[in-house]
């Protein structure tokens, strides 16, 4: 190329001299000096452009490199499969498998978590989640956004425990129980709720502490609306029900959580086995109450004088929400038996036909039998009442 440059060159440098009448212009040097001086001009030119040329093709090299060396973001380079590090597929796993058992509630003042523990739509929150329900009764929203009412049924105010079902002939997604042997310090936990109601929320953690109480202590970050949720261990099990949070003023967080202890929550759900059978405790639509029931005055056991009231029910139901430890009355269903006796929150079931109560389960038990009459005392403040019910 270089060689072919140079004759096309000198010929139009020759063709140049003649056509401007170069004899006259250099008369003393001959055509052919003319010729040689003009080539070696040309050449030295050529030589300068072909080194520009180089140089420039350099340059463009490096551009292309440089354009080559650019990662692409096109939708086939995403579309490529990445591979998670193993930590990050144990996180979203955990999350896949429990989110969808998780649900939202709310009462007309509060919003927590709940973990539903049955394919019936029994759900495990915290009492405060629920505490200023309306007639115990709740809002409840999966992760699909469907809204289901809820009835609570029982609580255990010292453990912040409180079961609620879900009003629905729906099968659900469930979280189960991790065993006590499997909650450790130091091992991964994983928060899910609906922290400032953004539900379907994920934080995570270790187990920092479990307390002598059992109650656990996380540094997953915890926020208003997470209550109620599941602290979950790396194969989804649930190992608490998050409840609380460390915050010295109120308003900030400093990364301490707690939670109420799987095997807490599952002697809970134990002593309130005969309260959660579905329509174990319901109000009693069908009821026909043919008398009204009157207070007793308190006085003592011994002395006391029944109330007397006759009631036919076809399910005989007491109607009312137990705290299963005290059997002291959480909550007292309208239209209810119990409403009709004139039973209140905080009052507490003594005995039943001069038994003393121990368990929930003695009434549900002695009801289902469906007998035609029943004693039962009850402890208000410092006295105590007889009501002698009739069906």
């Amino acid at each position: 190329m270089q060689v072919a440059i140079r004759k096309r060159a000198t010929l139009r440098v020759a063709l140049f001299l003649i056509a401007t009448n170069g004899l006259n212009i250099h008369r003393n040097r001959p055509i052919a000096t003319l010729v040689k001086t003009a080539r070696t001009g040309i050449i030295q030119t050529a030589e300068k452009a072909e080194k520009h040329m180089k140089t420039r093709a350099i340059a463009l090299s490096l551009i292309s490199a440089i354009l080559v060396s650019i990662p692409s973001f096109s939708k086939s380079a995403s579309a490529a499969p990445i591979d998670f590090d193993t930590d990050e597929k144990i996180t979203m796993e955990v999350y896949r498998s429990a989110n969808p058992a998780v649900v939202t509630i709310k009462t007309t003042t509060s919003t927590g978590s709940g973990s539903i523990i049955s394919p019936d739509g029994l759900v495990i929150t915290n009492e405060h989640v629920i505490r200023d329900a309306k007639n115990g009764i709740v809002r409840i929203i999966n992760t699909e956004g469907k809204t289901y009412n809820g009835q609570v049924l029982t609580i255990d105010r010292k453990n912040d425990l409180a079961l609620v079902r879900i009003t629905s002939s729906d099968r659900f997604p469930t979280i189960t129980f991790a065993d006590r042997e499997n909650i450790l310090v130091g091992q991964k936990v994983f928060a899910i709720g609906s922290p400032f109601g953004l539900s379907g929320t994920l934080t995570t953690g270790i187990l920092s502490r479990v307390a002598t109480d059992g109650d656990l202590q996380t540094d997953a970050r915890l926020n208003p609306g997470n209550s109620g949720g599941p602290l979950l261990n790396s194969r989804g099990e649930m190992i608490g029900v998050n409840k609380a949070i460390l915050s010295p003023d109120g308003r900030s967080n400093t990364g301490i959580g707690f939670a109420t202890s799987a095997p807490i929550a599952k002697e809970f759900i134990t002593r309130s086995a005969a309260l959660i059978q579905p329509k174990a405790v319901a109000s009693l639509p069908n009821s026909q109450i043919n008398s009204q029931i009157k207070d007793a005055p308190a006085m003592a056991p011994k002395t006391a004088a029944p109330a007397i009231a006759s009631v036919r029910f076809e399910r005989p139901q007491l109607g009312v929400i137990l705290n299963p430890s005290s059997l002291t009355v959480y909550e007292v269903r309208p239209n209810s038996l119990a409403s009709q006796m004139g039973l209140q929150r905080g009052d507490r079931l003594v005995s039943l036909n001069g038994a003393p109560l121990t368990d929930a389960k003695q009434i549900v038990d002695y009801l289902a039998q469906r007998p035609s009459v029943a004693l039962l005392t009850v402890a208000r403040n410092t006295g105590i009442t007889n009501y002698q019910i009739k069906f």
